[in-house]
């Protein structure tokens, strides 16, 4: 099976290939849900903690300094993403209750309610303050935020000229 065209002869050859597909952007896959991930994957926590209590052992038991720095570093990053899920965690429990409430107002017949991205802010930022106010480190977040919007007027300033 072939063709000719002036002086070379070409021979078509069909080759079936495997198309490997990313399922994160594909529409095959279906819907992702943040909520059945978190609930099907919810072993991957008992993993990191039990990963975490490892390194901690190890790094007590290092002898060289650099090492246990690294290991320790690693602890710390860890430590900083489960703070970060317990927010994320939080957060969406808060959402969920706001939602319901508002169902439950509009069966009622009242209008919905729905937060906007400014007022979810200004929420949040009120509980922080309450947080930081009830373990008594609120003087020295609002020092550092006063320092750092110092910091940025002076830089937002024009030079002087000589």
């Amino acid at each position: 099976m072939g063709f000719q065209t002036g002086y070379v002869y070409c021979k078509i050859v069909i080759v079936y290939c495997k198309i490997s597909r990313d399922p994160r952007f594909d529409d095959l896959s279906g819907n992702f849900s943040e909520s059945h991930f978190n609930k099907n994957y919810l072993f991957i926590e008992d993993v990191k903690a039990r990963d975490k209590q490892l390194l901690v052992k190890k790094a007590r038991k290092e002898k060289d300094e650099e090492k246990r720095h690294e290991i320790l570093q690693l602890v710390n990053k860890m430590n900083q993403k489960e703070k970060v899920v317990k927010m994320k965690k939080i957060q969406s429990q808060k959402e969920k209750q706001f939602r319901e409430k508002e169902v439950e107002q509009a069966k009622q017949g009242k209008t919905p309610y729905f937060l906007k991205k400014s007022d979810k802010k200004k929420l949040e930022l009120a509980e922080k303050f309450k947080e930081l106010k009830s373990a008594g480190k609120l003087d020295n977040y609002l020092a550092k935020k006063r320092k750092k919007n110092a910091a940025k007027d002076k830089r937002a300033l024009p030079k002087k000229q000589f």
